[in-house]
């Protein structure tokens, strides 16, 4: 088996969904979704008639994280650049709001990219961990940056060097996340404050977005590329000569 359709969109009331559907994988990034995700983002952005986005997971899992089978694999970067660079600048510069429903487990990018999310709600079940250090390698989606503005030092040095599960609970307390919800009730909760979102004026919704990014936008950026010359050199350490 395998997951041939990597990401579903709809359009709703106002906003655009998107769900990450390799289920299989637990909605690990490989290229195909990487690409998928970023050039949704970038529709949503330009289409006035999106409003925000909602960002979840088809399955047991919101994100795995990274392919590491993928990653793994010399072949499979030698048609198009690797799909995170091509993603994350989407993201960062998103200029909506985003609605994250974390359904299940969110390790790696699945936990970092929350931090660039407005509103996240976790089901119950959910659970975090970025497990960056163990895989021999560090932070990612500016999360060096971002993760101690939100926790703050102590909380994100134990997050990073401990690479403890976060409950939904925990995520919530930490700042991670807005609100933990019972699994059942997730998307509906997560969809009516997409709605809601979906509602309001396009101009100041941008404006305020804008504004809420501007004074961190250069520093976020700076962030993610010195985080990848530190991956890039701690992969090329692992290789063999």
């Amino acid at each position: 088996m395998s997951d041939d359709q990597v990401l579903a969109v709809e359009s709703r009331d106002g906003y655009r969904e998107l769900t990450f559907d390799r289920p299989l994988s637990l909605n690990a990034f490989n290229q195909d979704l990487w690409y998928a995700a970023a050039e949704a983002l970038d529709a949503a952005a330009d289409d006035d008639d999106v409003r925000c986005v909602l960002l979840t997971g088809r399955g047991r899992a919101f994100s795995a994280g990274q392919d590491l089978g993928e990653m793994s694999d010399p072949t499979a970067f030698t048609d198009r650049p690797p799909g995170y660079q091509r993603f994350m600048p989407s993201l960062e510069t998103f200029p909506k709001p985003i609605v994250a429903a974390v359904n299940g487990v969110a390790v790696g990018i699945g936990t970092t990219m929350l931090l660039h999310c407005d509103l996240v709600y976790l089901a119950r079940s959910a659970r975090l961990k970025v497990p960056f250090i163990s895989l021999g390698v560090t932070t990612e989606a500016s999360a060096s940056l971002l993760l101690p503005q939100v926790v703050g030092w102590q909380r994100a040095a134990e997050v990073l060097f401990c690479e403890p599960w976060i409950d939904a609970d925990r995520a919530v307390a930490d700042g991670i996340a807005l609100a933990a919800v019972d699994d059942d009730d997730l998307l509906s909760v997560a969809r009516s404050t997409a709605a809601r979102i979906g509602a309001l004026p396009l101009e100041p919704l941008l404006a305020t977005r804008r504004l809420l990014l501007a004074g961190r936008a250069d520093a976020v950026a700076a962030a993610r590329l010195r985080e990848l010359a530190e991956f890039e050199s701690l992969v090329a350490g692992m290789l063999p000569d």
